[in-house]
């Protein structure tokens, strides 16, 4: 069993090495950890640890930093469940009158497209039945 000091000696030679696993301030040190991001998911699982930590580092400047500030802003206004939808329209090559039997008629389908309907709890567990998803995806 690792004794507690030996732990936090391992962590601080980690962190002396790859200082970014305790934050980012630039979009140079940003970019930096974007890369090495790259590297470490091609052995996802030898790196699951320095991945999950280098994770949340870029979350942290990308939800702080003024550079994404917009971008945040924009992303807080879009609909999980309309997204979702469109992503999976995308990667099946499918429109709006190919949801007949999991949300309605093509206008219908096109109303939630342009959020002028939302998708009801019975929309959402058909397209969640007929793509083999969690419903869960849609929020």
């Amino acid at each position: 069993m690792l004794v507690f000091a030996e732990v936090t000696k391992m962590a601080g030679v980690i962190t002396s090495q790859l200082p970014i696993l305790t934050g980012i301030s630039s979009a140079s040190e940003h970019m930096q950890a974007l890369a090495l991001m790259d590297e470490l998911i091609e052995q996802y699982d030898d790196n699951l640890i320095l991945i999950e930590a280098l994770g949340n580092a870029i979350t942290r400047y990308e939800d702080e930093s003024v550079r994404f500030e917009a971008f945040n802003h924009r992303q807080g206004e879009i609909d999980t469940a309309v997204a979702t939808l469109k992503v999976l329209m995308d990667q099946y090559g499918l429109n709006t009158t190919d949801f007949e039997n999991e949300i309605g008629k093509k206008s219908m389908v096109s109303q939630v497209l342009a959020g002028k309907k939302n998708l009801t709890r019975e929309h959402i567990m058909n397209l969640a039945h007929r793509f083999g998803v969690s419903p869960a995806v849609f929020f």
